[in-house]
């Protein structure tokens, strides 16, 4: 196996002339240099790299001659609206401008204070086009746990499930930047003693997980090896795939999930690179000694686990009136899923399907061995039958009108500095 390379755009010891940064607590260090777009005070949109509690506009570090040694084609690409071209450009090219960054960013570097923006109060858009959205099934945890739910007397995992990386294709038109509200949508309900009808859904559920944007695509009828796999991955968002559960069950056989999920799923805005990840992966995923031999274009040869912790947390609309905490529902990791992101995409390319830079995909719901580590309602309530207890007195088998739902995380390793990957949240209003 290969094992990932640290340089010193990783030393935990560096600070930035941003103070902020330097604090333990941040999401934002100057190690970490996550990559998002803007509204500009013209209404324009804009690259920009969090540091701290602050946005560097680099369209502005460009135009200033402030990056030094990049090529007029990486200039261009980072004055562009979305982070697409840059994207495009491979790892090479995100390498040196993240180094170009922290450099200007680091403390023995000059402060240039023009070039930033203060973080509260700005408009954070989708980082990019997202031109095609595919969601995995890749947590074991949680496929073991629907399973038995919906097939008590059967195996709870369906034959082909340990062989590769279950996914559907999803709807990029619905996915929305954090803090987007999340209007409860209608649906075609059966109830279990009566014909279909149509009417707002009832058992609105989240779905915590994590994507990854493609950045160097491939060509129609080429497909992407396990040793390239991680390199053509530009970084990783937290996913929140809202779900209808009632509409999924009554359509979603004979093809799979549709209505039920195409009607909303967020992301974070900061995209957190694959470089800014490097002290935190891991060989593998693992795999248990009766799992049956997998084929060689799925073996892992990377570092391909990913050990990013996250958590849900939960606020009622009576809870942010009393000035109530949120509640938190779920921690776990990413690290818990059987199935990497360097699979995933390799699975997707096997038959030559062509991926193209700013695409997305989903790893699924992440869910651990441990009930508080369940990543949906539909897990953590089972089904509803345990329902979750709110500080305000009341009970959530599945989420209300009003109701906050927040994921956030960060990546803490002894050696390294604690990054953030910030967080996703949103408010479910009525239906219309």
């Amino acid at each position: 196996m290969t094992t990932t390379a640290l340089d010193r755009s990783h030393d935990s010891a560096r600070r930035s002339w941003v103070d902020s940064a330097n604090d333990p607590a941040s999401d934002f260090p100057i190690q970490n240099l996550p990559w998002g777009v803007f509204r500009d005070d013209e209404g324009g949109h804009r690259i920009g790299v969090a540091i701290g509690d602050r946005i560097l506009d680099v369209q502005a570090a460009v135009l200033e001659h402030r990056l030094d040694g990049l090529s007029g084609v990486i200039d261009c690409a980072l004055c562009s609206s979305t982070l697409n071209q840059f994207m495009s450009l491979g790892h090479e090219s995100w390498s040196a401008v993240r180094h170009a960054i922290a450099d200007l960013l680091d403390s023995e570097s000059e402060p240039c204070e023009s070039l930033l923006r203060p973080m509260e109060g700005t408009e954070m858009l989708l980082p990019a086009d997202i031109g095609d959205y595919t969601d995995f099934y890749a947590s074991r945890h949680h496929a073991t746990n629907v399973g038995r739910m919906f097939r008590p007397d059967g195996d709870p995992l369906l034959p082909n499930y340990l062989h590769l990386p279950v996914g559907y294709h999803g709807r990029a038109s619905s996915i929305v930047v954090s803090g987007t509200p999340i209007r409860r949508p209608h649906g075609q309900l059966k109830p279990n003693d009566g014909p279909p009808e149509f009417r707002p859904i009832s058992l609105l559920d989240y779905e915590l997980e994590f994507g990854a944007f493609i950045g160097q695509g491939n060509e129609m009828g080429t497909r992407v090896p396990m040793g390239d796999a991680m390199r053509r991955l530009f970084g990783v968002v937290i996913l929140n795939d809202w779900s209808a559960r009632d509409v999924q069950k009554w359509e979603y056989q004979p093809l799979g999930p549709f209505n039920a999920k195409n009607f909303a799923s967020s992301i974070s805005p900061w995209i957190v690179t694959l470089d800014a990840l490097a002290p935190f992966r891991s060989h593998g995923p693992s795999r248990r000694e009766d799992d049956p031999a997998l084929l060689d274009y799925l073996n892992p040869v990377t570092e391909d686990v990913l050990d990013i912790t996250c958590e849900v947390h939960l606020a009622s609309e009576s809870m942010r009136r009393s000035g109530q905490d949120p509640i938190r529902l779920t921690r776990g990791s990413l690290s818990d899923i059987s199935w990497s992101f360097a699979q995933m995409l390799s699975h997707h390319t096997s038959t030559g399907c062509p991926m193209r830079a700013g695409d997305l995909i989903g790893s699924g719901t992440v869910s651990g061995t441990e009930k508080d580590s369940r990543g949906c309602l539909l897990e953590l309530t089972w089904r509803g039958s345990e329902p979750v207890e709110l500080p305000d007195g009341t009970q959530r088998k599945f989420l209300l009108d009003g109701d906050e739902l927040t994921i956030i995380a960060y990546c803490e390793s002894d050696g390294a500095r604690r990054i953030g990957l910030g967080s996703c949240s949103g408010i479910v209003t009525p239906a219309s």
